[in-house]
């Protein structure tokens, strides 16, 4: 199968090429390399996924360049994980999120319509069950009061994959991402930034009391997940991807201080308006359509990013976390 992979150089994504290559896939990568966040993060990942697939530097957002891409080449499906993410930046700066992530989108869906590629995989965000009550998430609990302007640009996203499925036929497999994390993981996000604010001594960040709880989802489970969703026919369907274990916010930082050798500095600031209080995916539809569970627990993935924090600490330090 050949496969157009959108976002390449990002954190999931360098992880789904790699697997998909692994499979016996052809990949072709774009990435517009923006400075959304550290570039060399993302320059990290390149390097290691480069040798592997085709690169091209690309925006979706460039139609006329997409349609160009589509023109040269013959693609069997196309994985969507090209994305402006993050809940709190997106309420600064909400329009270039909708740019990328709902019009991004439907440009891809059009040429997937155009040039008759029939399989579509969109990455999605547990964001948008916003503060619900009721826990676990399943994908039948309504996701119409979004939170935050990434979670209604990801909504929308998942709206025009509905519409095209059901005009044009094209088969979607839509996955909600639950607080993916592991090494070289994004920067804004809290396990990358305790890894090196409490290695560097530098003062910890926590908002809220720290008793919020997320469904941490190691990378490699995520982009196993993904390969399946993406490479079965479906109709349409909307999956969570999660680890079914959440862990209290404290906890995950009282583990990093005890692989770190250090004690954290903590500054506590409010909770975001954007933020929730907990995230819990009920992955009983991965497990039925794809045969999917997470194998990694938070154990051992935390300590995998500590390591490689460790092992890369001479650029890493320097990263921008905010």
């Amino acid at each position: 199968m050949h496969v157009l992979l959108t976002g390449v150089a990002g954190f999931i994504a360098s992880g789904v090429a790699k697997r998909l290559v692994a499979e016996g896939h052809t990949v072709t990568g774009v990435d517009n390399m923006n400075d959304a966040y550290d570039v060399r993060l993302k320059e990290f990942r390149l390097r290691e996924v480069r040798p592997l697939i085709e690169f091209i530097e690309a925006d979706i957002c460039d139609r006329d360049a997409m349609a160009r891409l589509f023109s040269s080449h013959r693609f069997d499906a196309v994985i969507n994980l090209a994305a402006r993410a993050g809940v709190r930046q997106s309420v600064e700066n909400p329009w270039v999120y909708f740019d990328t992530n709902a019009t991004g989108t439907l440009n891809l869906l059009d040429l997937c319509r155009r040039f008759s590629v029939s399989k579509f995989l969109l990455a999605s965000t547990s964001s948008l069950y916003g503060d619900a009550k009721t826990q676990p998430f399943t994908e039948a609990m309504a996701t119409d009061t979004p939170l935050s302007p990434y979670a209604a640009s990801k909504k929308a996203a998942e709206m025009i994959c509905h519409t095209y499925h059901h005009l044009h036929g094209i088969d979607v497999s839509i996955v909600r991402y639950f607080t993916v994390y592991g090494p070289a993981g994004r920067p804004d996000m809290s396990l990358f930034r305790f890894t090196q604010w409490v290695s560097e001594g530098r003062p910890v960040i926590l908002y809220g009391d720290g008793s919020q709880s997320r469904d941490f989802t190691y990378v490699d489970d995520i982009a196993r997940g993904t390969v399946l969703a993406a490479t079965k026919r479906v109709g349409y369907e909307i999956i969570n991807l999660g680890s079914d274990a959440p862990w209290v916010l404290i906890d995950t930082l009282r583990l990093i201080e005890a692989l770190a050798g250090k004690k954290a500095q903590i500054e506590h600031r409010p909770m975001h308006a954007a933020d929730v209080k907990a995230t819990w995916a009920d992955v009983t539809k991965a497990k039925t359509l794809l045969g999917w569970k997470a194998e990694v627990d938070a154990k051992t993935g935390i300590t995998r990013l500590v390591d490689w924090y460790r092992a890369n600490r001479e650029w890493a330090k320097d990263v921008e976390t905010g």
